[in-house]
């Protein structure tokens, strides 16, 4: 059956992509081009996540959130990657596992990790006092143990002694490790450093999983078994973070009338953690919202299995994390994010100007503040809730 456009009207919409006839990659060749090059497959989503940051995600009435799960500083993500990222104003606030950022404090402490094989005696290098991931070496002496040490050293120091969100507690060790930093002469290696200089607020939704919550559940311990615990006070209240991370998301979109998009690398705790904000506003703080403008999503997880780290923007639409009517405007890339990440942040840095430090960890008390003030007002079970506490 012949087929032409009078018989078919609606032909001309799937037909109107860019014909696929590629240029030869050459010598010449440059970071724009390779990705520009790119057609089909997740090799068309990262060109599609590409061109996502360089025509949204660039305009500075956008705040941006980034995600990072997996071990990703270990493998030196962050000098080569994140930090760039960061100070050319494309991270507003970003959400981490607490290994990351442990992981982190290694390059400020100017303390090496080497590039290895995966094809060794787990044994033999237990044996040693070697540690590995995957194809990532280091000494557990020299590395793990002496990170332990100077991370005890900060959180028994005096501003410390308090009770606080992640927020706080990673400026506090941001300014330390940014000071590491100048000592050792490392030049910028440090996510928490970049993050304390640039004012970008960080947060870890579930502290007790890493070595750091580990160094504060130990201290905790010692305070207990020493009758020193009105001398060590530090304690890690993760619903202050659920109120910060929720509070930057809803002053960019109701009080600033802008507009909101996350880069999603890898999935696990982190992901959920800036996405649940909007849920957070809609369905508990029960203030009018649509979601999460724009979304950027890199995993390697199935999306059948029913995890949230393969989950896709459509489904994260049906729980009010995506704008659905912004669909159009969210890439997912099946792709090893330590290929893919470092690309789509070069790409980014060679087709955009910076942009300038939206700074929203010190606004932290006045991003509260208006997250307040829109619950009291929209929240009609407030009252109720107010008479229960009372009765406690």
């Amino acid at each position: 059956m012949e087929h032409n456009k009078k018989q078919c009207p609606g032909k001309a919409k799937y037909l109107a992509g860019k014909r696929i006839l590629p240029k030869a990659t050459d010598s010449a060749t440059s970071i724009v081009s390779l990705v520009d090059n790119m057609d089909a497959y997740n090799g068309g989503r990262l060109r599609a996540a590409c061109h996502l940051l360089r025509d949204r995600y660039s305009q500075e009435d956008v705040t941006i959130g980034l995600s990072l799960a997996g071990a990703l500083t270990p493998a030196g993500l962050g000098p080569s990657t994140v930090i760039p990222l960061m100070n050319h104003g494309f991270v507003d606030w970003l959400s981490a596992t607490g290994a990351n950022m442990y992981h982190d404090m290694h390059y400020a402490l100017n303390l090496p990790l080497f590039r290895g094989s995966h094809n060794v005696d787990d044994a033999d290098l237990r044996n040693k006092g070697v540690t590995r991931i995957y194809d990532i070496l280091f000494d557990y002496e020299d590395v793990l143990m002496e990170t332990d040490r100077h991370l005890r050293k900060m959180l028994c120091r005096p501003e410390f002694q308090k009770e606080m969100g992640t927020r706080e507690c990673y400026h506090l060790l941001g300014k330390l490790l940014d000071e590491y930093e100048r000592k050792n002469k490392t030049g910028q290696v440090s996510i928490l450093a970049a993050a304390y200089r640039n004012g970008i607020p960080v947060f870890t939704s579930s502290p007790g999983d890493s070595t750091i919550g580990m160094n504060v559940a130990g201290l905790e311990l010692l305070a207990e078994a020493k009758g020193l615990k009105d001398k060590f006070k530090l304690k890690i209240n993760p619903s202050i973070d659920v109120n910060d991370s929720t509070a930057i998301v809803l002053n960019a979109k109701r009080y600033e009338k802008g507009k909101t998009g996350v880069i999603l690398i890898g999935g696990g705790s982190p992901k959920n953690f800036m996405l649940q904000t909007e849920p957070q506003i809609q369905e508990v703080l029960m203030i009018p919202e649509a979601g999460q403008d724009y979304d950027i999503n890199i995993t390697d997880a199935r999306p059948d299995t029913g995890g949230l780290s393969g989950a896709p923007p459509s489904e994260a639409a049906s729980w009010g994390k995506i704008d659905p009517t912004k669909l159009d405007e969210t890439v997912t890339g099946y792709l090893d994010v330590t290929v893919a990440f470092p690309i789509m942040v070069a790409y980014a840095m060679a087709t955009t100007q910076p942009k300038k430090q939206k700074r929203l960890y010190d606004r932290g008390e006045e991003l509260r503040k208006k997250l307040i003030e829109s619950y009291l007002e929209n929240n009609k079970e407030v009252e109720m809730l107010k008479a229960l506490m009372q009765k406690l």
